[in-house]
C-alpha cells in the first residue's frame, strides 16, 4: 500500500480570540488552519507514517495557508481538489477561562466541501492504504458529507482495508438521533472506534460508566476495539483479547484545547498501525498533553521528542 492512511474532511480556517475576551469585543484574532482528519493525519506524518488527506477546498489565499499547513509536516495533499469559486469554513472560539467555558461558532455554509459528489475524488488513490480514517465531523455537515464518508467505508470494507471511526459528535452540527443513524452502520464495519463515555450516552444512549461503555459500543457494533475519553477521569479501552482497561489520566496546563482529541487518537492509531493499540494509548496520551501546551490546531512534535517510535515492529 502506498498510505499507512487516508483521510478526508473539510479544511477550514479557526480565528480564536485571546484570552480574557470574548468574540463580540475582540480587537485580535488568531489565525490557525484545522480540520480533524487533517489534523490526525499530520502528526501520524511526523510519526513517519505516509498519510493522505482528501479534501474540496476554493482557490484562494485562505485555502493555501490550509494546504501549506498540512503540507508542512509531510501530509500528501496531491488529492485535495481546487475549484475557482466559494468561500472557506471559517470557525470562531472563545478560550473561556473557568467558570466560562469554551465556545465554538461556525461559518460553513455554501462551501464546496458540502456539496461534495462520490465522483469528484480519486478512489483509487484514496484506497491504497493500509488505513481509512472518517469522523462524524464530516458526516455531520451535510446529506452529500454523509454519502462520500459512507462510500469510503463501504469500500474500504469490501476491499478488507482496517476502518478507523472517531464519532467526534458535535451538537451545533446535528442531533444524536441523526448521528445514530448515519454512525451506527459506519462503525458495524470499523476496526477500531473512538468514541467519549459522553457522546457514548448521548448520541448511543447508553448509561454505562467507566470502561464498562466500551464494552457496551463494542458488543453493539461487533467491533474488535473501541477506545473512550472520559475527560480527566480516565481513558477506556475494550478488545475482545484483553477485556476491559482504565487508563489513568495525568492533568497538564491548558494553553491551547482544540485538536487535543486529534492528536490522541493519532498516538492510538501510530500504536494500532504497529499492531499494539495498548501501546498506542500511551503514545495517545503523551501527544494529547503535549497538544494543550501550544496554539493551533494542529500538533507539531517529532517522535524522538516524545520518545515515540517511528519503527513498524511491534513494540511490547
Amino acid at each position: 500500500m502506498t498510505y499507512d492512511i487516508s483521510t478526508i474532511g473539510e479544511g477550514q480556517i479557526r480565528l480564536t480570540c485571546f484570552k480574557g475576551e470574548r468574540l463580540s469585543n475582540a480587537n485580535q484574532l488568531r489565525m490557525s488552519a484545522a480540520c480533524s482528519e487533517a489534523n490526525v493525519a499530520g502528526l501520524l506524518s511526523q510519526l513517519g507514517r505516509s498519510a493522505l488527506w482528501t479534501s474540496r477546498l476554493p482557490q484562494g489565499e485562505l485555502t493555501t495557508k490550509i494546504v501549506r499547513e498540512y503540507r508542512s509536516v509531510g501530509v500528501d495533499v496531491s488529492n485535495v481538489v481546487l475549484v475557482e469559486k466559494g468561500r472557506t469554513a471559517l470557525y470562531f472560539m472563545e478560550p473561556g477561562e473557568y467558570p466560562m467555558p469554551a465556545k465554538v461558532s461556525y461559518d460553513r455554509e455554501y462551501t464546496p466541501f458540502r456539496s461534495i459528489r462520490i465522483e469528484d475524488f480519486d478512489w483509487e488513490k484514496m484506497l491504497d492504504t493500509r488505513l481509512v480514517f472518517v469522523t462524524g465531523i464530516t458526516a455531520a455537515l451535510t446529506p452529500d458529507t454523509a454519502k462520500v464518508v459512507r462510500h469510503f467505508v463501504d469500500e474500504a470494507h469490501e476491499r478488507g482495508i482496517d476502518i478507523a471511526l472517531d464519532v467526534n459528535y458535535r451538537s451545533l452540527l446535528w442531533a444524536p438521533e441523526q448521528a445514530r443513524l448515519v454512525l451506527e452502520p459506519i462503525a458495524r464495519k470499523s476496526t477500531i472506534v473512538f468514541c467519549s463515555r459522553t457522546d457514548g450516552q448521548v448520541v448511543f444512549g447508553l448509561e454505562e460508566q467507566g470502561a464498562d461503555v466500551c464494552k457496551a459500543l463494542r458488543e453493539r457494533f461487533g467491533v474488535e476495539t473501541v477506545v473512550s475519553t472520559d475527560q480527566v477521569a480516565g481513558v477506556y479501552y475494550s478488545d475482545r483479547e484483553h477485556g476491559e482497561m482504565t487508563f489513568p489520566v495525568t492533568p497538564v496546563p491548558v494553553v491551547d484545547r482544540p485538536g487535543a482529541g486529534d492528536s490522541f487518537v493519532a498516538g492510538v492509531l501510530h500504536g494500532f498501525l504497529n499492531g499494539d493499540v495498548l501501546t498506542g494509548i500511551h503514545y495517545g496520551q503523551r501527544t494529547s498533553a503535549y497538544a494543550l501546551t501550544h496554539h493551533g490546531d494542529l500538533t507539531r512534535v517529532s517522535a524522538a521528542e516524545l520518545d515515540i517510535p517511528t519503527t513498524t515492529d511491534i513494540v511490547r
